[in-house]
């Protein structure tokens, strides 16, 4: 399977955002791409406001949305992104989206919220309850999570168990002291744990670090971008999994009950 990064600096016009977006879409498809990852939150972000992404939050049938479901129906490309969708007042979910053909083929509430390194996402954000189903790409499983979420190993786990072959992650990691290789070592940790591919997309701009990057099942970086915008590619191969997990069967070697949800 043939997929895309793309990683940006999300500005404060969501429309704008949009139209990133949608070029992006359309490079993918046009490079034979069966999947593309966008970084989290696109829809609008200040330096100067950090609740501007709650703010701007719109309904899930939202103008964004919609500009890019109208894109998504010119190919077969499936679409990962993050936006926020509003709950009660003054409030939002952080919500991914997995669109294709003009339609939501599938969406998740991020469930681990970012109260960390002086940040409280939960003040204005709203947590998840369950873990996203698999979706199908290309013949391959792929399990979905969002930016913190790759801080707690039994949600890729989980995935995992029920049979992702590669875990998909948007994020717009902040920068910070050890934060890039939190980052790196993370991405590296969770394929690692769960012997799938890791594809994890980095909003990059003044406060938040890129580094875009895709890890094979044995922890090993087979592209990657630096702190500018930029769109790559990568090659995953089913038969790379296959291989991985004969010579390391961590999941089958497992003597511990699988993660469960509270």
């Amino acid at each position: 399977m043939k997929v895309a990064v793309g990683q940006f600096a999300v500005g404060k016009v969501w429309q704008e955002n949009a139209q990133t977006c949608t070029g992006l879409m359309a490079q993918a498809a046009s490079a034979g791409a069966a999947m593309l990852v966008l970084p989290e939150a696109l829809l609008a972000r200040d330096d100067n406001d950090p609740d501007l992404s709650v703010k701007s939050a719109q309904a899930a049938n939202g103008g964004f949305l919609n500009l890019l479901l109208e894109e998504s129906r010119k190919s077969t490309l499936t679409t990962i992104l993050t936006l926020h969708v509003r709950t009660t007042a003054g409030r939002a979910a952080n919500t991914l989206f997995a669109l294709r053909g003009g339609e939501v083929i599938a969406r998740y509430q991020k469930i681990h919220l970012y109260d960390a390194f002086n940040v409280q996402e939960s003040r204005l954000v709203d947590a998840g309850k369950q873990v996203a189903p698999l979706i199908e790409v290309a013949g391959m499983k792929v399990g979905l999570l969002t930016c913190y979420d790759l801080r707690f190993p039994e949600m890729a786990l989980s995935l995992a168990l029920t049979g992702a072959e590669v875990l998909v992650l948007p994020a717009a990691w902040l920068r910070g002291a050890h934060k890039e290789l939190h980052w790196s070592t993370l991405l590296i940790a969770r394929a690692l744990d769960t012997t799938c591919y890791v594809v994890a997309s980095g909003e990059c701009g003044n406060r938040n670090i890129g580094q875009s990057k895709v890890i094979d099942p044995l922890g090993v970086t087979i592209a990657g971008a630096a702190e500018a915008p930029a769109l790559f590619f990568a090659e995953l191969e089913s038969q790379r999994i296959t291989d991985v997990r004969a010579m390391l069967p961590v999941l089958q070697n497992r003597r511990f009950s699988g993660p469960v949800l509270e």
